[in-house]
Order: C-alpha cells, then structure tokens, then sequence
C-alpha cells in the first residue's frame, strides 16, 4: 500500500499548486528525500510517484497540479516550502 501525499507550493497570492506524490508520503522519508530539490524543480516535475533524494520519479505524461487558494491537505501528508525548507504542514492545514 502506497502513503500518498501533496506538496503545495504557493504560486500567487490566493494561488497554490498542489503536486501529488504517490509512494512513501510519510514524512521520516519525505522531509530528507524534498531537502535536495527547490519548489522549482517540484513544479516541473508536475505528478511525482516518488521522491528520493537522487531523482523525481515521475509519471508521464504527467497530470497538471491541482490549484487551491491555500495549502489543503486531501490526502496522507501535506508539505509545504518555509522559510526555505520544507515542512510536513499535515496538522496545520485547513
């Protein structure tokens, strides 16, 4: 069984990309494995299946994120960029 997760990355004012990953969303994985990229590269990537610190496995064609007007987390785990880190933001999303 698969931990899906969403990275939300802010895009506008009232504006937030949602990228879903589908595999190891948890975040003892998550936090180490999104420290190697930047919201950019997150973004391109667009659909993720994994993240690893060595490389984005991502789906292809990919999905285009779904847009939010604020981070919301619909699935297992919500991340979000920090004060330029990543953070599991699961219980503070609304």
């Amino acid at each position: 069984m698969s931990t899906r997760a969403q990275i939300a990355i802010q895009t506008g004012p009232e504006e937030w990309a949602h990228v879903y990953v589908h595999y190891d969303g948890y975040p003892e994985h998550m936090l180490p494995a999104l420290a190697a990229w930047a919201p950019e590269d997150i973004l391109a990537a667009r659909e993720i299946r994994q993240v690893r610190a060595d490389a984005l496995d991502c789906f292809d064609p990919p999905r285009v994120p779904r847009i939010l007007p604020r981070p919301t987390c619909e699935l297992s785990h919500l991340y979000v960029w920090q004060d330029e880190a990543w953070v599991d933001a699961t219980g503070n999303s609304s």
